[in-house]
């Protein structure tokens, strides 16, 4: 499905970069392999049976609204106690896998290590866990990363994961709404307050994007999930400028997130 761009400029831009039939071209000369191994698979973004064992898809149950995984069968919907201690900025989050060993190789390989290849894989996994979040929002944003920050990575993974999922999607694509308006410190390390601190304010919605922001559906987009600070803190920023309802999609998420009050 093409992606719809929220600014056509970005539309654009996209056109110039290399699309489905390079890679596709790149795929018959050479064979596809699992990501993390060199073990073939029968098409490119498929994991090997190896990998798919060692991964821990979130399954119900679940806090309804952070989608931390229970250990427990509970009847319903239920709140997990982080959330009904505080609840979130955001409507919703769901994660397609816990953030362990095997799903750590895997994003970090793809976030610092520029590794697309299982891109694919990891959209399918996201709109599988986002269910009905995926098809009632009206735009997807990637949480953004500061300038400073993006040239020396060279690309946004939270981007990437947004857009591929706005492909299979139809939403719009919007990935210039949202910007990180200050540099922040790494959150790693930090208590649950400390990224609340950190992260406070440093998140705005763009003069041109005010008008479409509201009323808006957004869907967040994040590559891993921690205690949900970030996600939070660009939540705030969307609901100030009108959106009606935020919510937020990552590719994995710590299964036990610190202490709420800590």
């Amino acid at each position: 499905m093409p992606v719809r761009y929220a600014d056509k400029a970005w539309g654009k831009r996209a056109a110039l970069l290399p699309g489905a039939a390079a890679r596709a071209a790149l795929d018959a000369l050479l064979p596809p392999l699992s990501p993390l191994s060199t073990e073939p698979v029968s098409r490119a973004g498929d994991v090997s049976a190896t990998l798919w064992g060692a991964l821990d898809f979130i399954e119900a149950p679940f806090c309804d609204t952070c989608g931390t995984p229970f250990s427990f069968e509970v009847e319903g919907a239920a709140v997990c106690g982080a959330c009904a201690a505080r609840p979130p900025r955001y409507g919703k989050a769901r994660s397609a896998l816990a953030y362990d060993d095997a799903s750590r190789k895997l994003v970090l390989a793809f976030k610092h290590g520029g590794r697309r290849d299982a891109l694919p894989a990891f959209a399918d996994w996201m709109a599988r866990a986002a269910g009905p979040l995926l098809a009632e929002a009206d735009y997807i944003a990637p949480v953004p990363l500061h300038y400073s920050r993006l040239i020396r990575r060279r690309f946004n993974q939270s981007g990437v994961l947004a857009r591929a999922l706005a492909a299979r999607s139809g939403a719009v694509f919007d990935p210039d709404s949202l910007y990180r308006r200050r540099r922040t410190q790494t959150q790693a390390g930090k208590t649950r307050r400390g990224r609340r601190r950190n992260v406070a304010g440093a998140f705005a919605v763009r003069q041109s994007a005010a008008d479409r922001m509201r009323g808006a559906r957004v869907l967040l987009i994040d590559d891993v999930l921690t205690t949900g600070a970030t996600l939070e803190a660009c939540a705030r920023a969307l609901r100030q400028a009108g959106a009606v309802e935020v919510n937020a999609v990552t590719l994995a998420r710590v299964a036990k997130p610190l202490d709420p009050l800590a």
